[in-house]
């Protein structure tokens, strides 16, 4: 992998490689820079193995840092700054690393945390850390690093979001970021000419495999410190753009902003989305307006990469009359083999619901530390993703929810994502979550969260009149519970745990 930005730094050296609101940096450039890090990162006593954590937010200087370890053949860690101060010394701890990276504004944070075998902090602003992140540059060579790797040998520890619990440490190698990295080429048409924007932020799988694969493949990435819809919107018709990754929450903002109203987008090809399901009404407003190709790229990115695509022509296909697959989260991507299976690990028929489990060579090798845990999602290479779906006969899946969040009503299974898109599909509703919650009679019953659409009165009634025209009776909510909006976590997943504890 640390060969990737050398080659692109070697044949197309003037290329732009990072763009940002001020400017750009070429591949050149970016080698150059990134060498000096790995060699400043050497002199604080990092080498191979050891692991480089980073709390930060996005910018093309987290990149550098990630690159840096590559060539150091280092562990990198990312972190979500959205921790609070006791997660963050958990997932320190788990994660023992040698050096920390970190943006000023979480100085405090990283102050109060006493890391065991931490040499080095260093800040990406001037005035923090032992060591700041232009100190480093300057106490660095521009001369190649080439570590000796192969291809089990770990690159990153990436702790899962943790909406279940507490955070798990997912152990990545070299072979599990090269397969990534090519079904992401292979899966979204990326190609030389490409300026891409990664909505999703870099600790997550989602954001960092944008940035490297437009290593690996020689494009232009833009780099911004947060999603900020206006300006993601400015950016999208500039006519620079011409494929964006964004979560549906965040398309949903976006179709909100005027620009965006009155653009019509002259150079944007694709936007490609994924990280929580998105309703067929969001998504063909969004087809509507934007006017360019869709793809949804669903996974467990964490622990096993992009699992299913439904490519533009699928989309296509659902515009020329079968609107069904608008619903549906594709076939098995580039490089993956996919059963759909049962508790004992049987396969089930076509059009029963059963767990994803995937087998590929982007699939972790492991969590840090937990034998048990890992011995719960992985054997003899098939990772279970704990998402539940039916396939239809043609080998399209559609995703039922979580296994952790089926509902029990009486001994009836109740898949919550079939109820949130029945809900979603209302002209009174925004955004719909489903829970189970105890009920003395039937041990489970089925409670909505919703967030009413803008300008619309919610009658529960009527709302309650839709579900059971399009619903079984025991799957219609018995409770709602309105919001202004929905908890989710940084990669735009709704927080279920929160929602369960809610009254």
């Amino acid at each position: 992998m640390a060969d990737w930005i050398r080659i692109q730094a070697r044949y197309a050296p003037g290329a732009r490689c990072f763009v940002t609101d001020t400017g750009h940096s070429t591949f050149a450039e970016v080698n150059r820079r990134v060498n000096r890090v790995a060699t400043g990162l050497a002199g604080l006593g990092v080498g191979k193995g050891d692991r480089v954590a980073l709390f930060a937010t996005d910018s093309p200087e987290y990149v550098e840092t990630l690159l840096a370890c590559l060539k150091l053949g280092a562990v990198f860690v990312p972190l979500n700054p959205r921790l609070a101060g006791p997660e963050l010394r958990t997932v320190l701890h788990a994660a023992a690393p040698k050096v920390l990276f970190f943006s000023g504004r979480y100085a405090e944070m990283v102050a109060a945390v006493d890391v065991p075998g931490l040499v080095a902090t260093v800040g990406y602003d001037a005035d923090a850390g032992d060591v700041s992140y232009g100190e480093l540059l300057e106490r660095g060579d521009d001369v190649e690093v080439d570590v000796a790797v192969d291809d089990t040998d770990p690159v990153c520890l990436a702790f899962t979001s943790g909406t279940t619990g507490t955070p798990k440490g997912a152990v990545h190698s070299q072979c599990f970021g090269k397969h990534l990295a090519a079904t992401t080429v292979v899966a979204t048409g990326l190609t030389r000419e490409t300026f891409h924007y990664s909505a999703a932020p870099y600790f997550h799988i989602a954001g960092m495999y944008w940035l490297l694969s437009g290593i690996a493949r020689g494009y232009a990435s833009l780099t911004l410190p947060r999603f900020d819809p206006p300006t993601v919107a400015r950016w999208m018709a500039s006519g620079e753009l011409s494929q964006v990754f964004l979560v549906p929450t965040m398309i949903d903002s976006l179709l909100a902003e005027p620009l965006v109203a009155a653009s019509d987008f002259p150079s944007l090809q694709t936007i490609v989305y994924g990280g929580s399901p998105m309703s067929p009404a969001l998504l063909r407003r969004a087809m509507d307006r934007f006017g360019c190709d869709f793809i949804n790229a669903f996974g467990a990115g964490t622990e096993a990469g992009i699992q299913t695509i439904l490519g533009p022509e699928d989309h296509r296909r659902a515009l020329d009359g079968r609107e069904h697959l608008l619903g549906s989260i594709g076939r098995p991507a580039f490089g993956v083999d996919l059963r759909l299976c049962d508790d004992d690990w049987g396969d089930v028929p076509d059009g029963e619901v059963g767990e994803i489990a995937t087998r590929a060579d982007a699939v972790m090798d492991g969590y840090l530390g937990a034998p048990e845990a890992t011995a719960e999602v992985l054997r003899d290479g098939w990772f279970r993703s704990g998402d539940m779906a039916r396939r239809d006969a043609e080998g399209y899946l559609y995703l039922a929810g979580r296994k952790k969040d089926m509902i029990i009503r009486g001994g009836e299974n109740i898949y919550p994502a079939e109820i949130e898109g029945v809900l979603a599909a209302h002209p009174a509703v925004r955004d719909a979550a489903v829970v189970g919650c105890p009920d003395p009679h039937w041990g489970e019953t089925v409670r909505a969260h919703v967030v009413p659409a803008p300008g619309e009165e919610f009658d529960e009634t009527a709302v309650r009149e839709h579900c059971r025209a399009n619903l079984a009776g025991y799957k219609v909510p018995a409770a709602f519970v309105l919001h202004e909006d929905l908890p989710r976590n940084a990669s735009g997943k709704v927080l279920k745990r929160v929602l369960r504890e809610r009254s």
